[in-house]
C-alpha cells in the first residue's frame, strides 16, 4: 500500500529561495531509490499556513525506512561537495506526517 510522508518545516519568509535551491540540488538523489515514487515541495500561499511541505511517496513503509534507515536519507541531507563552509540548517523545525493512500484519482492512478 502506498504510504504518503509530509515533513512540514518551519522556514523563515526570507529562506524561501534557500529551501528550493537546497531541494532541487538533491533531486537526483531520490531517482533510483527502491520504492521511491514522487517528491513535491511545496511553498504556502494562504494567510494562516506558513510552513513548507515535503510530500514524499512510498510504495510502502519498508520502502521509506530503507531509505530513512539507510545512506538515502544521510546523503540527502549531507554537505554538498566543494562548498568551504558548512550549510547552516534552514528550517527552524519540523514535524512529520504520515499517511497511508486509501483511495486515489488521477492518470497515475494507485
Amino acid at each position: 500500500m502506498t504510504v504518503v510522508k509530509i515533513n512540514a518545516l518551519e522556514i523563515p519568509p526570507q529562506a524561501g529561495d534557500e529551501i528550493v535551491k537546497r531541494f532541487t540540488a538533491r533531486m537526483e538523489s531520490l531517482a533510483d531509490v527502491a520504492g521511491f515514487e514522487g517528491f513535491e515541495l511545496l511553498r504556502p500561499t494562504g494567510e494562516t499556513e506558513t510552513r513548507w511541505f515535503v510530500y514524499t511517496r512510498w510504495t510502502d513503509q519498508a520502502a521509506y525506512e530503507g531509505w530513512r534507515d539507510g545512506d538515502g536519507a544521510a546523503n540527502a541531507h549531507a554537505q554538498p561537495e566543494g562548498e568551504a563552509e558548512p550549510q547552516r540548517p534552514v528550517s527552524m523545525g519540523a514535524t512529520l506526517l504520515e499517511f497511508e493512500v486509501e483511495v486515489a484519482a488521477g492518470p497515475s492512478g494507485v
